[in-house]
């Protein structure tokens, strides 16, 4: 009876230690098995797609403005990099942190509001965003940052070389997750786990709902900017795209199809995503089409999403 006791409670804990390295092993096999430039995309939309998760899944706060983080990074990275010939690194740091003050600015507006006024905030300031991008002189408007030098890591790595960018975009991925990792399962990420389930009972018990809101607010926008800014040195370009209100369409479909309020179902969701725009483009299916059908399939038969149902259905087994 000891003997399985101890076996039972020990199960946590293997698979605390499985989940990290499967994912180490599944980075090192991935470029072998795919495209790395392909590869690297799906890394870089899966941490915008965990990093959004962290507000929508674990604090119930819909943004429709995320893309502005994403993009607006994305243009200070490659302005960094090309005007002022900043190294790599410290350009995705400065692009990071201009992305982390627009969501400071953003969500100290955003979260006097609730619900679906909260949503409508984030968009009326993403839309404003957009057009301050597609005016601003260093943008270049609809023709955007082309052809952004990679340069060499601190000088001494050459990211010319796939095999040294892909290392660097998989670390820069295992450290934004382990930053959300350890967020969600700090205090601070269980009180936002109050906030989401009943926020007038959380501000009842003594929280200052609003600080912690923006905390994760500020918390999304700058891992959300890491994935903006580390996209930009892989594929070289900074676009409107990326700041659009589609590309935030994009992110919250990723979080729902994987499952919002897991730890692996916006990469989930991201990487079917990003697999069906990349073997779709070229066939002439149209891609937006397809991939609402199966958004209505996954509603239909995953209502938390591909992760959520599967995680409840092992569960109840």
């Amino acid at each position: 009876m000891t003997d399985l006791s101890l076996t039972t409670a020990s199960r946590p804990r293997v698979m605390r230690l499985a989940v990290p390295a499967l994912l180490l092993a599944l980075l090192v096999v991935a470029p072998m098995l795919a495209y790395p430039l392909f590869v690297m995309k799906l890394l870089c939309f899966a941490l915008f797609a965990s990093a959004f998760n962290l507000l929508l899944g674990y604090t119930g706060l819909l943004s429709f403005g995320h893309a502005t983080f994403f993009g607006g990074a994305g243009y200070v990275t490659a302005h960094a990099i090309k005007a002022w010939g900043l190294e790599p690194l410290s350009a995705i740091l400065l692009g990071t942190l201009a992305a982390t003050a627009m969501g400071l600015v953003m969500g100290a507006v955003a979260i006097r509001r609730q619900g679906i006024y909260f949503a409508m905030t984030t968009l009326a300031l993403s839309q404003m965003a957009y057009f301050l991008f597609l005016r601003a002189p260093f943008t270049n408007a609809e023709d955007g940052i082309q052809n952004v030098p990679r340069g060499a890591a601190l000088g001494l790595i050459d990211l010319n070389d796939i095999t040294h960018l892909y290392v660097l975009v998989a670390g820069i991925f295992v450290l934004g997750m382990g930053i959300i990792w350890q967020v969600i399962h700090s205090p601070f990420g269980h009180v936002l786990r109050a906030i989401r389930e009943n926020e007038t009972r959380a501000q009842s018990l003594g929280y200052r709902v609003d600080r912690y809101k923006l905390g994760a607010f500020v918390i999304s926008a700058g891992l959300t900017g890491l994935a903006g800014a580390t996209k930009v040195l892989v594929f070289q370009i900074a676009t409107l795209n990326d700041v659009s209100w589609q590309m935030s369409g994009s992110v919250i479909l990723m979080g729902l199809l994987g499952g919002v309020g897991t730890a692996a179902g916006p990469s989930v969701g991201a990487g079917l995503i990003i697999t069906i725009e990349n073997y779709l483009a070229t066939t002439g299916f149209p891609v937006q089409v397809i991939l609402g059908l199966i958004f209505i399939l996954c509603v239909l038969t995953f209502r938390q999403g591909i992760v959520g149902t599967l995680a409840a259905r092992l569960r109840r087994a």
